[in-house]
């Protein structure tokens, strides 16, 4: 029997949910059974986080060069202290303090990723605002990752029980994202869906790949030709190595097949068009992997939601779901 994944879970933006969401996943048996977490942030904001949740959990202080192979007692929990934030720091506001913390905490699970300290990332959301207000300037936990791991080609996946969606462009604006969406770039994401979807042990999985215009150009009635030149080179080189792909097809459909099970996973071609039918779906229930890494990452599929942090009241769902994707994705498993 394989050892238990080391996983290492970053508290994300300090004044958000992070605290609280991270402190009720260690409750669940699931994971403290399966796993070795490891949380990266603030030893003195979980706390404050589990005074709030009347939490049992405390947290053993461990340092970067220290061993995590030892499973500790019911209740405790490492963690490696970076103690960056002030105590009187206020939930629900922007705060440069938290977001450079949260730079941080990834920046050091990261390192210990490529160390072999850790098998897997689960990060807790940061804020994109205060993220650029502590001197960060990047789109998000992802741009990030690829950027600390000199990763050039990475994408991001939503998976939920019912759908999953790997997207050709991100966090970018959508006149810049139909111009960056190339034949290169789309054969490389339904490789990687491809891939992601075989090592996870669906056999020849059934990729469909979204249009840009309205009803995928409806043969160039909508649009200036994009499908044609932008899209169906990619899809038909895929075609060619054997993979199962279909399109480019109308969005406005294709969610709808996707979840009654006629693909595996669909390939949206700019950030809305794939986060939308996710987050309809259930806010709780998606879970944020970036693929192409040379770690694994994970993540929740919602934000720092500062009009109830430090309520006590967030729902923990997303998080327990993408500490499960952590433990299942883990190179011990």
């Amino acid at each position: 029997m394989s050892k238990k994944p080391i996983i290492g879970i970053t508290m994300g933006d300090g004044a958000g949910v992070g605290p609280e969401i991270i402190l009720k996943s260690l409750e669940s048996r699931e994971v403290v059974e399966n796993s070795i977490p490891v949380v990266i942030g603030d030893k003195k904001r979980l706390e404050k986080a589990g005074e709030i949740l009347h939490s049992a959990i405390s947290f053993v202080e461990v340092q970067p060069e220290d061993d995590f192979n030892t499973q500790l007692p019911e209740k405790q929990v490492y963690c490696l202290d970076l103690n960056l934030l002030d105590s009187g720091l206020p939930f629900g506001e922007v705060s440069a303090e938290a977001g450079h913390a949260a730079y941080e905490y990834l920046k050091t699970a990261i390192q210990l990723a490529n160390q072999g300290k850790i098998d897997a990332i689960c990060t807790a959301p940061l804020n994109k605002e205060a993220l650029h207000k502590g001197g960060h300037l990047y789109p998000g936990h992802t741009e990030i990752l690829a950027e600390l791991t000199d990763t050039s080609n990475f994408a991001m996946m939503l998976s939920s029980p019912k759908l999953k969606v790997i997207h050709v462009t991100t966090h970018i604006g959508l006149k810049d994202a139909i111009d960056q969406i190339t034949p290169d770039r789309v054969y490389d994401v339904v490789k990687m869906a491809h891939e992601t979807l075989s090592q996870a042990g669906i056999d020849n999985p059934k990729i469909a790949v979204c249009g840009i215009n309205p009803h995928a150009g409806e043969n160039g009635l909508f649009g200036y030709g994009e499908e044609e030149k932008q899209v169906i080179p990619g899809v038909e080189r895929a075609r060619q190595e054997n993979m199962d792909v279909q399109g480019p097809l109308p969005a406005d459909t294709l969610f709808f097949r996707a979840v009654r099970g006629d693909f595996d996973i669909v390939v949206a071609m700019y950030h809305d068009q794939g986060h939308g039918p996710i987050k309809v779906l259930g806010l709780d229930a998606g879970v944020n992997i970036t693929v192409g890494l040379p770690i694994i990452r994970t993540s929740v599929d919602h934000g720092t939601a500062f009009d109830i942090a430090g309520k006590g009241i967030a729902d923990e769902k997303s998080m327990l779901e993408a500490l499960r994707q952590a433990i299942e994705l883990s190179p011990t498993k």
